[in-house]
């Protein structure tokens, strides 16, 4: 059984506030985009794990896929899985290619061994892997907020719109980047997303990590400026870094030396 965990964007993002569990509360939008990895398992006589594509800097125990495996079979009965995973999805990139391989492994296990669970007890599940596995569970466009893990519907679409991921040869660790922010109430309602053209979000969206971001790595900022001189309706970087989107109204020309370039058709 084979399956094809998918990137997403964060349309906003705001850093509202430090929990007292250390741990930080936010107010985003989730959106899914056809980036995808590829993850396959079959049932076998015992279990292994094998990953090709972009090279990950983690052993196959460590990786969130395995992790899923671990964790439904605690409270399952599993039979050993072959498992395959191709990376394409960029990591360290704010796309959540690793929180979506782990939601979709879930996913997959459910389906391949008949478990029979439904998305809220996925969705609980996935929560215990990383703070935005829930969203990939659904996988639809939210408003989320807490850590990432609470969610309620919004009416974004961006049918048709051509979307550029542009991701440099610079990581930022989520960890270094929440070390940087200060935590803020937003001045802007993600509620109200919908009531403005694409092209006004500029005026009224932001993602509370780029300053800091920027500052250290100037070549994300240099991103986003070329995306919209492009023209872009409107570009961000995705996450806490460093891969940058822009969404654009039609296919353009890009050239982005060194960098990893994605172009695909939203829905």
């Amino acid at each position: 059984m084979i399956c094809f965990p998918n990137a997403k964007i964060n349309l906003g993002l705001h850093i509202t506030e430090k929990r007292p569990d250390g741990f930080h509360n936010i107010e985003t939008i989730f959106y899914p985009v056809p980036l995808t990895d590829a993850l396959e398992a079959v049932k076998a006589g015992e279990n292994s794990f094998r990953q090709t594509g972009l090279k990950l800097n983690s052993a196959a125990e460590d990786n969130l896929v395995m992790k899923a495996y671990g964790l439904i079979s605690k409270k399952h009965t599993v039979p050993p899985l072959e498992i395959y995973l191709k990376k394409v999805i960029p990591p360290e990139a704010g796309l959540g290619g690793g929180s979506a391989d782990a939601a979709f492994a879930l996913k997959l296990i459910n389906d391949l061994c008949g478990l029979g669970m439904p998305d809220k007890k996925l969705e609980k599940m996935a929560a215990a892997l990383g703070a935005d596995c829930p969203f990939f569970i659904r996988n639809t466009p939210v408003i989320a907020i807490g850590t990432g893990n609470i969610f309620r519907p919004v009416d974004i679409s961006l049918k048709n719109y051509v979307i550029y991921i542009v991701k440099p040869p610079v990581t930022v660790s989520t960890k270094e980047a929440y070390r940087m922010i200060t935590p803020r109430k937003p001045a802007f309602a993600l509620d109200k997303l919908s009531s403005l053209p694409v092209s006004k979000w500029k005026n009224v969206l932001v993602n509370d990590f780029e300053d800091s971001v920027f500052e250290k790595y100037p070549i994300i900022e240099e991103i986003k400026g070329s995306l919209y001189a492009l023209g872009a309706e409107y570009a961000s970087m995705s996450g806490s870094g460093s891969a940058v989107f822009g969404l654009f109204k039609k296919t353009v020309s890009v050239d982005f030396p060194n960098c990893f370039v994605w172009k695909g058709t939203l829905s």
